[in-house]
């Protein structure tokens, strides 16, 4: 799992969900599903957290020195 892409990890993750909403699967598949989505999500989760810690603005101070400024996303409805 570790080999996968963010994009890919989530596709997965979202037949996962599709899967376990829309099917008939007994107790043990459905477990093996929700642990595969479990391990997906974490591994999303990581990947979201290390892109964050890596994304930097440079900006320019008032002396023209280039400082640098973790990046903070923009505010939406659900904040």
């Amino acid at each position: 799992m570790a080999g996968l892409t963010f994009e890919k990890s989530l596709e997965r993750l979202e037949e996962i969900v599709e899967e376990l909403e829309n099917s008939d699967l007994d107790i043990d598949k459905s477990l093996k599903v929700f642990e595969e989505g479990v391990k997906l999500s974490r591994l999303c989760a990581k990947k979201l957290d290390e892109a964050e810690k890596k994304i930097e603005l440079l900006i320019k101070g008032e002396k023209g020195e280039f400082i640098t400024e973790l990046f903070s996303p923009p505010k939406t409805e659900d904040d």
